[in-house]
């Protein structure tokens, strides 16, 4: 199995993050196989989704309302709501495996892959990519 790391710098802001274009880039010239999209944080997850069109903000949104952003949570350290951000995984999952044929992903016309990460308090993620040759 080959697999890199690849850096997002977030910043201090919360969001969805878009990195097809480096998974592209991994896959590319392979041929067949299966690639895995994984993000080894506590605070973050991997999703296929529509971005651009209003979709990326709608899943802060829902995410927001379904894990609020107070001082409910027992996991406390951090900006206010982090401990919100901790029970991300449960929803969100850290990862995803995406058919590649012929070096190329087999995602549908609006599908990107995005890193959503909930958490202002990481300004860099490392999101591992791993091949698995068909």
């Amino acid at each position: 199995m080959e697999s890199a790391l690849i850096s997002v710098h977030t910043g201090s802001r919360r969001g969805v993050f878009d990195i097809t274009s480096e998974v592209v880039r991994f896959v590319s010239e392979r041929g067949d196989g299966l690639v895995s999209v994984f993000v080894p944080h506590a605070t973050a997850g991997i999703a296929v989704l529509e971005v651009g069109a209003g979709s990326d903000i709608d899943v802060m949104d829902a995410l927001d309302d379904l894990l609020p952003r107070d001082n409910r949570w027992r996991h406390s350290h951090g900006s206010l709501g982090h401990g919100a951000d901790h029970v991300l995984p449960a929803f969100v999952s850290p990862g995803t495996t995406i058919p590649v044929i012929g070096g190329n992903l087999t995602l549908g016309t609006w599908q990107s892959i995005v890193l959503i990460d909930p958490n202002e308090d990481n300004h860099h993620r490392q999101v591992r990519l791993s091949w698995v040759a068909g």
